[in-house]
């Protein structure tokens, strides 16, 4: 392990033999920028990060990846993190990121401090919601068109139940420690949805079927994490996957017009013929 830090860090790692026959290795204290940082293109990468998340009105992680951007710049000579800055700028400016348009929900950075706290812990958290006093074991949290916190309450701790940060009030995280189920995987209770939305009744196969003229174009998507797809004889694409969040599907599939078609579910298939009916939307 010594040797590969050497390899690794030669500029890095003093080697010193001591009287006593000793041999000592010293890692120098550098600035990571000066060690790694290779120019506009990894700032490019950051500074694309901290915008997506201020447009997913993600303060908390926007600041935190703003606040490690400073000091990688500050780092670099001046004429180096202009030039960087420059580049970083044009480039997000040339990706439509610098002033993404579209409606977002909005986070308050003292509830997602306290829930990064208790997912940390990991401890019970406390909080409102829906005007009920909550207590409960966070396991994660599913980023989407909203963020859910996914947790097990106390009271009933076999459930995973799903709670919008936007909707949480008065959170605390507490210093009681909890257990978590070493069975929890949190991508494959992800992979359970569409989007960021789980609904256990529609929860199923889901299969669709892309027109001839939208094959290739639908082959170049990735609708689910647990998709299969294949071409028809007549030239059209079928995708498969396993998945919950009607609504969700509903949205994105209507961008598709007459070029889709569901097959299954039967639920599904009636709301993408009226996306608007009974007032649906999502908890």
């Amino acid at each position: 392990m010594v040797r590969a830090l050497v390899q690794i860090f030669p500029h890095a790692v003093e080697v010193h033999d001591g009287a006593d026959r000793k041999r000592r290795w010293r890692l120098k204290e550098m600035p990571v920028a000066r060690m790694r940082l290779r120019g506009a293109e990894e700032l490019e990468a950051l500074e694309g990060g901290i915008a997506a998340l201020e447009a997913q009105g993600d303060r908390r992680e926007a600041d935190a990846l703003s606040s490690l951007r400073d000091r990688l710049l500050a780092a670099l000579p001046p004429t180096a993190a202009r030039a960087a800055e420059a580049d970083a700028d044009a480039m997000l400016e040339a990706h439509g990121v610098a002033a993404r348009p579209g409606p977002f929900v909005q986070i308050d950075p003292g509830t997602a401090d306290a829930v990064a706290q208790a997912l940390k812990g990991p401890w019970l958290l406390r909080f409102s919601y829906s005007g009920k006093a909550r207590e409960v074991e966070p396991y994660g949290i599913l980023i989407g068109a909203r963020r859910y916190l996914v947790a097990k309450q106390t009271d009933d701790g076999t459930v995973l139940r799903h709670f919008r940060l936007d909707r949480m009030t008065d959170v605390l995280p507490t210093r009681t420690p909890f257990a978590r189920d070493p069975g929890f995987s949190l991508s494959e209770h992800a992979a359970r949805a569409f989007g960021s939305y789980q609904a256990e009744e529609e929860y199923g196969e889901v299969v669709l079927r892309f027109s001839q003229q939208a094959a290739d174009r639908a082959a170049e998507w990735r609708f689910h994490p647990t998709q299969s797809s294949r071409p028809l004889a007549d030239g059209r694409l079928e995708v498969r996957f396993t998945a919950s969040g009607w609504l969700e599907m509903a949205w994105h599939l209507l961008s598709w017009g007459d070029s889709v078609e569901v097959v299954s579910p039967e639920g599904l298939r009636r709301l993408l013929a009226d996306p608007q009916r009974n007032g649906d939307v999502l908890p």
